[in-house]
This record gives structure tokens, C-alpha cells and sequence, in this order.
């Protein structure tokens, strides 16, 4: 070989160790992170539910509501969580947005096997939106179930036959509306009637022109005295109602002992019932409590709210907001821990995202799928 060849062969080498190195270096170099936004990260968005029938109780009126999403995506998995913003405590789908948005980035770097820690952090960075809370609690919940390829009532310990069977809601509103609310409703062997306003007479003599079924009432604080609530009350058992729910304003917890000594059915508290901590002071005033995984901010809250009401021989309702199968799921899968169940706001829309719970003649059918069971529409 002469000293031409072997300096071309020198210099070719050199080219060839220059090019395995800066190559090597290349595939050391971690890729950016919008390169695994895909594979791992936080997804915010709003959807909009469309009502099957204008949605009347003594507090509003509407066609439509607004639900916040979150979707965790981590190691190829997609845990999916929905929050029901209420407006009475201040929130709705975009200040549940903006409040998931501020802490964004720690919780897409917190490690969601140690939801319980997380969970913590949330609510301790969180001020309210306690909807955006219960979102987030719900797609953790749900990435955890799938990653142990278990669906959560199971996780949580429970038997999915225990589930109770689901009211199904009618709003209030004209007598021929209502009639036709019930037709529709046929399958249900129990029946929810909002009450509250002047026409409460009108509405359950409807409901009662049409089925002879159990019905449970709900008066979202609408009774004007304690004197009006006595009267009602004992109207509506009369009318074959089993329980009423929170027939006074919140606040007003004076003047429940003095119904409760005059009235012969259930009385079960809703919006006096928000958190945990509520519920030791209720018990003096109520016979239930009603637990809401929108108000209290998540599942991990809902069933401290049960352990806590059990412990203090309180009767039991998991209930929920107008909402699709996704939040209905997440409260569903502890469900066979309460005494009654009023799981039906994704029933009462015309467009659910998801197919999750399932619903037999009333009877609440857990998914053995993994986490809460969902599929996409």
C-alpha cells in the first residue's frame, strides 16, 4: 500500500469515528419534552351535555351544562376524570380549568402511585373548585385501576352485587311534562321528584297520575318555614314518598330537630353536607347524609364522608350532578356501600362521551373492567 492509499484510508477512519461518536451523543441526548407530550402529560378540556329535557329544580333552570375533564396520561396509559362545577359554590368549567392549569406541571411530575399524597397536594394547592379536585381524584383512581388491571369497586374492597338500584330524576315542571318524564321513566322501580316550588301539588299529583312506584323527594332547601316544611312533608308521605331531602336552607340547622319530632320519614341532608367535616355536626339534625364526588372533591373524600356517616349510624345516598358516564362511573364503583343511590345524570343527557355503569331496571351493573370501566361513544 502506498502513502497515498494509506493516508485516504487514515482520514476515512477518522470520518467514521467522528460520525459513530456525534451519533452515539445523539442518542444519549434526551428528546424535549413536547416529543413524549403524547406518551405522558395532562389533558384539560370542557365538554358540553345536552339536556333530554329542560333541567328545573328550585334553584335553576337549564338546557345544557358545562363538565370539566381530565385526562392523566402516563407509561401508555389514560386515566379519565369529569368534575359537575357548581354554581352555587363559585365554580364552573373554566375556573376549574384555570385552577388545574396553576399546578399543571407538579402534578404531571408527582408520581400517581402515591395518589393519596398527591390528592393532598392538589387540595392543599387548590382554593375551591372542588369539581376540578374530584377530576383530578377520579383520573388518578382510573389510571391506577388499569395499571393493576382491576376495576376500582374492587380495589376499594367491595361486591359489586351490593350495588342498590339508582332513582331516576324528575325535574319539575308542567303536569303533562311530567306524566310524560314518567312514561319515560318505566324502567325505574324507584322515582326522584324535585320539589320546593309552588307547584309541588301539581307535580306529584302528575308523577302520581301516571305510577303508583316509590318516590323520594328532594326540596333543595325550598320550604319557606319549618311550619311549611311539617306541612309538606306530611303531605308527601301521604303521597307514597320514602324520604325527603333537605327541606331547608344549609344554614338553617336549628329548626330541623323540630321537624324531624313532627315528621315520620327520612330526612337526609344535601346541601348542608359538603365535606367530612360536616358530618359529625349533621348527625344531631338528620337521619342521612348525601354524599356528592363533585362537592366533596373526589372519590378518596366520598368514601371517608360514608366511613364517618356509618360510624355515626347515619343513613347513606351517593348522589351526583347532571354529568356523563365517566363522573357517574367514579361515583358508582362505591356505591355498594350506601343505602340509596341517585346515580342517573348521565341518563339524563342526550350526548354521554362514554359508555361506563350500566343501568338494569334501575339496578346499578359494575363493569368488571379495569378502573371505572369506560369506553368512548
Amino acid at each position: 500500500m502506498d502513502k497515498t492509499t494509506g493516508r485516504l484510508q487514515k482520514v476515512e477512519t477518522m470520518k467514521r469515528r467522528a460520525f459513530l461518536g456525534s451519533a452515539a451523543t445523539l442518542a444519549a441526548t434526551p428528546l424535549p419534552a413536547t416529543a413524549t407530550a403524547a406518551a405522558n402529560g395532562i389533558n384539560l378540556r370542557t365538554r358540553r351535555l345536552n339536556l333530554k329535557h329542560t333541567w328545573t329544580t328550585v334553584m335553576s333552570s337549564s338546557d345544557y351544562r358545562d363538565t370539566f375533564y381530565v385526562e392523566y396520561a402516563r407509561d401508555g396509559v389514560t386515566g379519565i376524570g369529569e368534575g359537575a362545577p357548581i354554581i352555587r359554590y363559585k365554580e364552573s368549567a373554566a375556573t376549574c380549568t384555570a385552577a388545574v392549569q396553576a399546578i399543571q406541571p407538579w402534578l404531571e411530575s408527582a408520581d400517581p402511585w402515591q395518589f393519596s399524597k398527591v390528592m393532598a397536594g392538589v387540595f392543599a394547592k387548590i382554593d375551591g373548585n372542588w369539581a376540578a379536585k374530584a377530576a383530578v381524584d377520579i383520573a388518578l383512581l382510573d389510571w391506577v385501576g388499569q395499571k393493576l388491571g382491576v376495576p376500582l369497586w374492587k380495589y376499594f374492597g367491595l361486591d359489586k352485587a351490593d350495588a342498590p338500584v339508582t332513582t331516576f330524576s324528575i325535574g319539575i315542571d308542567k303536569a303533562a311534562v311530567v306524566r310524560q318524564k314518567v312514561l319515560e321513566a318505566e324502567a325505574f322501580p324507584v322515582l326522584k321528584v324535585k320539589v320546593g316550588l309552588a307547584n309541588d301539588e301539581e307535580v306529584v299529583d302528575a308523577v302520581r297520575s301516571a305510577t303508583k312506584k316509590p318516590i323520594r323527594a328532594d326540596a333543595n332547601e325550598g320550604f319557606k318555614s319549618k311550619e311549611a316544611a311539617v306541612e309538606k312533608i306530611n303531605w308527601l308521605e301521604k303521597m307514597g314518598v320514602e324520604l325527603i331531602e333537605q327541606p331547608l336552607p344549609a344554614a338553617n340547622l336549628d329548626d330541623m330537630n323540630w321537624i324531624r319530632k313532627r315528621v315520620h320519614i327520612p330526612i337526609i341532608a344535601d346541601e348542608a353536607c359538603l365535606h367530612p367535616t360536616d358530618i359529625p355536626r349533621l348527625a344531631q339534625h338528620f337521619d342521612g347524609v348525601n354524599v356528592k364526588i363533585d362537592k366533596c372533591g373526589g372519590l378518596l373524600e366520598g368514601w371517608r364522608m360514608i366511613q364517618i356517616a356509618r360510624a355515626l349510624n347515619l343513613k347513606v345516598m351517593l348522589g351526583c350532578m347532571v354529568s356523563s358516564s365517566v363522573a357517574i362511573s367514579g361515583a358508582a364503583q362505591l356505591s355498594p356501600l350506601v343505602d340509596y343511590a341517585d346515580l342517573d345524570g348521565m341518563l339524563l343527557i342526550a350526548n354521554d362521551p362514554y359508555t361506563g355503569v350500566q343501568v338494569q331496571r334501575g339496578k346499578l351493573i359494575l363493569s368488571d373492567a379495569p378502573g371505572l370501566g369506560l369506553r368512548p361513544v
